[in-house]
C-alpha cells in the first residue's frame, strides 16, 4: 500500500471543510429572500432545525462507521448524500419541500465535517494537530468570506437556488482528492449499528421540536396534542439514555463523558453552538428585514466572524498547549460574552459597522474556545475511539443548534405575534406574520407604504432584540462552564514529551 500523502490529504479535507462552511453561510444569508419567495416566515426555524437534527442523529453513526470501515469510504457516502440533498433543496417549490430536502441533506452532512476533523486527528499529533486545526479554521474563514459574496450574487442576480447547486462541483472535487491521496489501514470488525438508539433519539427530539416550534403558534400550549407530544418526548429521550447505557456500540457513548474534561467540553460546545446558530440566522434577518440591505450586504455582515474565527483558532492553536485548555477556553468565552452584550445594545437605526466589530470579537472567541474543545475531546482517546469521540462532540454541537434555533425561533415568533396584536397593526395585517415575511426582501418592501414598513420593522426589531437578550444568557453559561475544564490536555498528562515533539 502506498503511503498517505499527508499534505495532499490535508488539502482534500480542507476542500470538504470549505464545502460545509460555505453551505452554512450562504443558506443563512439567503433565508430572508427564500421566505419572501416561498412564504412561511413561521417555518424559518424548521429549515435550520431539521437540518441540524438529522445531522445530529447521523454524526455519531458516521463517526463510528469511520472507525470500523475507514474514513475514506464513509466520508464518500456521506458527501454523496449531502450533494443529492443539495440538488433537491435547490429545486424546492414550497417551504415544506425545502424543509424535507434539508433534512435529507443533513443526513449526509453528518459525515462531512466530523470525519474531516477525525482525519486531521489521525494525521497529526500534539501541537502539530492544534496548528493544523487552526489552519482548518482559516479555510472556514475563507469560505465565510467567499460564501456571502457568492451567495449574495446568486440571490441578488441569478437565483437563491444556486446556493445549493454550488455545493455539487465542490463536493465532487473533495471526494476525488481524498480517494487519490488517502491510503489508510484499518481493522475490519464485527459491529452493531445502534438503530434503536437512533430511532428513539429522532422521535424524542422531533416531538420536542414540534412542541417548541408549534406551541403558542399553531397549537395552544395546553392543547392535548402538545401535552401528549411533550410527555412522549420525555419518555423517548429517557429510553434513549437507558438504551445507550447498555448498547455495545451506542450512538452516543456515555462512557466518553467520564473521561477528563470531555463532559464539560461537550456541554460547552452545545451551548456555544446555540449561540452560533442564533447569530448566523438572525443577524442577516436584522440586516435585510430591518436595515433594508441586500442579501450580499447581509452575508458580508457575517464575514468578519469568518475572519476572526481562524485568527482566534490560529493564535489559540499555538498557545493552548502552553497555557492549557482551561485558560484558552475562558479567554474565548469572555470574548463571546462581550460580543453578545454589545449585540443586544444595538439600536434599530444602527449602521453595519458595529456588527462588523462584534463579529470580529465573537469570531475570535469561537476560534479560541471551539478549537480547544475539539483538541480536548480528541486527545482524550486513542485512534480506535477518535472518530467516535469527535463525532460525539459534533453531535452535541448539532443538538445545541437544533434546540437553540427552536427556542430562539419560539421566542421570536411569540414576541412578533404579541406585537402584531396591537390594534393599529392588527387592522393592517389581521395578525398575519406573512406580510412581515414579504418585507424581508428589500425589493418587495419598496412597494409598501413607508410608514407601514417602518412599523413592521419595529415589530421585527423587538423580536430580534428579545432573541439577542437570550443569547447573552447562553454566552454566560458557556463562560462559567469553561472554568471547569482541565488545566492540561489528557495526552500531555499521559506523555508530556510527545506534545512538544
Amino acid at each position: 500500500m502506498r503511503p498517505t500523502n499527508r499534505r495532499s490529504v490535508t488539502i482534500a479535507v480542507m476542500v470538504a471543510t470549505f464545502l460545509t462552511a460555505m453551505d452554512n453561510t450562504v443558506v443563512s444569508t439567503a433565508m430572508p429572500t427564500i421566505v419572501s419567495d416561498l412564504g412561511g416566515i413561521q417555518l424559518i426555524s424548521w429549515v435550520f432545525a431539521v437540518y441540524v437534527l438529522t445531522t445530529a442523529a447521523t454524526t455519531p453513526i458516521f463517526g463510528k462507521l469511520s472507525d470500523l470501515y475507514g474514513r475514506k469510504l464513509i466520508f464518500t457516502i456521506g458527501t454523496i448524500l449531502f450533494l443529492l440533498g443539495s440538488a433537491l433543496s435547490g429545486a424546492s417549490q414550497t417551504m415544506v419541500e425545502l424543509i424535507l430536502f434539508r433534512a435529507f441533506q443533513g443526513i449526509g452532512a453528518g459525515a462531512v465535517f466530523p470525519i474531516t476533523l477525525t482525519i486531521i486527528g489521525d494525521l497529526y499529533q500534539g501541537e502539530a494537530r492544534a496548528r493544523i486545526q487552526g489552519l482548518f479554521s482559516a479555510v472556514w474563514g475563507i469560505s465565510g468570506v467567499v460564501g456571502p459574496l457568492v451567495g449574495g450574487f446568486f440571490v441578488d442576480v441569478i437565483s437563491w437556488r444556486w446556493i445549493f447547486y454550488i455545493n455539487i462541483p465542490i463536493g465532487i472535487v473533495s471526494i476525488a482528492l481524498l480517494w487519490f491521496f488517502l491510503h489508510e489501514k484499518f481493522e475490519r470488525k464485527n459491529h452493531r449499528i445502534d438503530i434503536l438508539g437512533t430511532l428513539l433519539f429522532l422521535c424524542g427530539i422531533s416531538s420536542l421540536l414540534y412542541v417548541i416550534l408549534s406551541g403558542g403558534q399553531t397549537l395552544a400550549w395546553n392543547s392535548p396534542l402538545l401535552i401528549v407530544l411533550l410527555t412522549s418526548s420525555a419518555v423517548l429521550l429517557a429510553l434513549f439514555l437507558f438504551v445507550e447505557s447498555r448498547a455495545k456500540e451506542p450512538m452516543l457513548p456515555l462512557s466518553l463523558f467520564h473521561l477528563p474534561g470531555i463532559a464539560i467540553a461537550n456541554l460547552a460546545s452545545l451551548f456555544g453552538a446555540a449561540m452560533l446558530i442564533a447569530m448566523s440566522v438572525y443577524i442577516p434577518l436584522f440586516v435585510q428585514g430591518i436595515m433594508g440591505q441586500s442579501a450580499t450586504s447581509a452575508g458580508l455582515t457575517l464575514t468578519p466572524m469568518s475572519i476572526g474565527w481562524p485568527l482566534g483558532a490560529a493564535v489559540g492553536g499555538r498557545i493552548m498547549f502552553r497555557i492549557g485548555p482551561r485558560i484558552t477556553s475562558v479567554l474565548g468565552a469572555f470574548l463571546l460574552v462581550l460580543g453578545c452584550a454589545w449585540l443586544s445594545l444595538l439600536p434599530m437605526g444602527t449602521s453595519q459597522w458595529p456588527f462588523i466589530l462584534i463579529m470580529v470579537i465573537v469570531g475570535f472567541g469561537f476560534g479560541f474556545a471551539f478549537t480547544a474543545f475539539t483538541i480536548l475531546v480528541q486527545s482524550a482517546v486513542d485512534w480506535q475511539m477518535r472518530g467516535t469521540s469527535t463525532g460525539t462532540n459534533q453531535f452535541m454541537r448539532n443538538i445545541g443548534q437544533t434546540l437553540g434555533i427552536a427556542l430562539f425561533g419560539l421566542w421570536l415568533n411569540d414576541t412578533v405575534a404579541k406585537k402584531l396584536m396591537n390594534p393599529a397593526l392588527f387592522r393592517l395585517t389581521h395578525g398575519n406574520a406573512g406580510t412581515l415575511g414579504r418585507l424581508l426582501n428589500p425589493a418587495v418592501a419598496s412597494h409598501f407604504n413607508a410608514s407601514f414598513v417602518q412599523s413592521m420593522r419595529a415589530v421585527l426589531y423587538d423580536g430580534l432584540h428579545a432573541v439577542f437578550i437570550m443569547v447573552i444568557a447562553v454566552s454566560i453559561i458557556v463562560f462559567v462552564l469553561t472554568f471547569f475544564l482541565p488545566t492540561k490536555f489528557p495526552e500531555q498528562m499521559r506523555s508530556p514529551s510527545k506534545t512538544s515533539a
